[in-house]
């Protein structure tokens, strides 16, 4: 129990430690400051340990047979998912408190920023490990409010205008999460999470919006709920707010790619047993997921600036977390949000001393680098072909007996075999960019690569997933209720093949020097579509449009309504 209230006390401490004293020990309070950080990521692995081999632990400082309305719910509930995600985010948390140390050294508000890091660590960890559905969004509140403060320079205007931007967007979602809170809470009547889910499997009721249109209880509330994670995560068409953001201070942009972004998943899997109910919800998470991580991959392709890039790759790979969830593979999804977490918060550190160096050396990338492409042989595309395509399907029909995979049972087995296929497909059509590599060594890296991925996925498979979910009952209803119509199931299998052969064709022709001949409207078309996509597919002057026609209308009833007064 001490442990699981030092983890996220201590960064709170760490932060009192920064701020305090004066200013000729500022660097020294904040070398020591770093030390609670690390302890709070040591307290977290016993946390884990404790969870993992006791059972979930509950904390809090109230009654929940007691009426809330007077009430400020205080409390903590750590279970597996709660412990892996406090591990993730201190360790994260430590990590860029650090580096902060010496990035900010020479910085006049050093001591608010990094204060200002250990309160951040501070709410998150409390978000994870929030004893109800109130507390969870009051902490959500408190994030959106640091996003705000923590762009850091606020005499810049661009600056200024991205946190405002940030803020405004962030409060769409937030209304519509309350309304999901109001909602469950006159429906079940509890808002504690494992008798909120229990009430709720039990629970017949209905939701009438309009007259004649009727929705299920849980589709409701859980629609609510999704649209504030689509917030706080970048869905489609929110995502507008990530990339302006950007203008914050590097440490602060790895937080928030590595930690703060992951908001959607981790509240889709918190309240699993709610959207496990609903197939509806489900399926709506996987369309805004599916459009969000193709529209975020190929605005990333067009980005000329770093920051840039890397944030509308995050914006592309929250879709991929959020499709996950809509296709009931919620430990995907986790494991997906640690990957993604651990690999972006590295990049974004990196990134800085990359600009760093880039304005020191401005003939960096250096004279003599190769700029053309090396032709790679037949060896190297027949290697990448066949592994693409084959082997991940012959090593999961090998492994069926041992694992006891119901591979022609259920889509969700397939689902895990389509990501295996597409992740070691992106891998190895990076691996045939490489420049003079013989080709040998670019064949056997594709197989080590290959073989990787398809370990990690089959470790998510079994292990991750019995370790987050240990009911296998309760991983076949989700994947149950994700199940999309077999026709549509089959479409799109058959699409993402088709297109990845056709991806591995031209990608031989192209470096062989031949061209495919296609007639001219598709050139066209294809000039025209590069144009939207540079311009991100103009969903930021829709907004802008949107939000000053809003705030028009809201100024004329305003005044129509003093007017009245008079």
């Amino acid at each position: 129990m001490s442990a699981i209230v030092l983890v996220p006390l201590l960064p709170l401490v760490a932060a009192m430690i920064v701020i305090g004293g004066n200013d000729s020990t500022r660097h020294n309070r904040a070398k020591i400051a770093a030390w609670p950080i690390g302890l709070a990521f040591c307290s977290a692995l016993v946390t884990l340990y404790v969870v993992a081999t006791e059972g979930p632990i509950a904390f809090r400082l109230y009654d929940p047979e007691q009426s809330m309305v007077f009430t400020v719910p205080i409390g903590l509930y750590v279970d597996r998912l709660s412990a892996v995600m406090m591990v993730l985010i201190s360790g994260i948390g430590t990590i860029i408190y650090t580096y902060s140390i010496e990035y900010m050294d020479q910085d006049v508000h050093q001591r608010r920023y990094l204060a200002l890091i250990g309160v951040t660590v501070f709410v998150l960890l409390c978000l994870v490990s929030s004893a109800n559905l109130l507390m969870l969004f009051i902490l959500w509140q408190l994030l959106s409010y640091l996003l705000y403060i923590l762009v850091h320079n606020h005499g810049h205007r661009d600056t200024l205008e991205s946190a405002f931007r940030t803020f405004t967007l962030l409060r769409v979602g937030d209304i519509a999460f309350l309304g999901g809170i109001a909602l469950a809470y006159s429906l079940y009547g509890t808002l504690e999470f494992p008798d909120l889910f229990a009430v709720a499997a039990q629970s017949t009721a209905t939701v009438s919006p309009f007259p004649g249109v009727e929705f299920d209880g849980s589709t409701a509330v859980t629609l609510l709920l999704l649209i504030g994670g689509m917030s706080k995560s970048a869905q489609f068409p929110f995502h507008v707010w990530l990339p302006r953001y950007l203008y914050a201070p590097t440490p602060v942009t790895a937080l928030l790619h590595a930690g703060i972004i992951n908001a959607a998943g981790f509240l889709i899997n918190r309240m699993a047993p709610l959207f496990g109910i609903s197939s509806t919800t489900l399926h709506v998470a996987f369309v805004i997921g599916t459009l969000t991580a193709v529209l975020g991959a190929t605005m990333m392709l067009v980005q000329n600036d770093i920051k840039n890039m890397l944030g509308f790759s995050t914006i592309g790979q929250m879709g991929y977390m959020v499709m996950e969830c809509g296709l009931g593979a919620f430990s995907l999804a986790v494991f997906h949000l640690i990957a993604h977490g651990l690999f972006k918060a590295t990049v974004f550190l990196n990134c800085g001393n990359v600009i760093h160096k880039a304005r020191q050396e401005p003939s960096l990338p250096h004279p003599g680098h190769q700029t053309e492409e090396i032709r790679y042989s037949p060896l190297t595309w027949t290697t990448g072909f066949i592994t693409t395509l084959l082997i991940p399907l012959l090593i999961l029909l090998a492994t069926h007996g041992v694992l006891q995979i119901p591979l022609l049972e259920s889509q969700g087995t397939v689902i895990f075999l389509f990501f295996i296929w597409i992740t070691s497909s992106q891998a190895i059509l990076t691996l045939t960019r490489l420049r003079a590599v013989a080709s040998w060594k670019v064949a056997a890296a594709m197989l080590v690569t290959l073989l990787f991925v398809v370990f990690v996925y089959l470790f998510a498979v079994e292990t991750f997933t019995a370790f987050l979910y240990p009911n296998s009952e309760e991983v076949a209803s989700y994947f149950k209720a994700a199940e999309l119509p077999t026709w549509l199931f089959d479409l799109m299998l058959v699409v993402s093949t088709q297109l990845t052969i056709a991806g591995w064709i031209y990608l031989y022709m192209r470096a062989h020097g031949r061209t495919i001949w296609s007639p001219p409207w598709i050139d066209d078309l294809r000039i025209r579509f590069y144009v939207l996509v540079l311009n991100r597919f103009y969903v930021d002057p829709v907004l802008h449009r949107a939000g000053r026609a809003l705030s028009s209308a809201i100024q004329r009833l305003d005044k129509y309504a003093q007017e009245r007064a008079l």
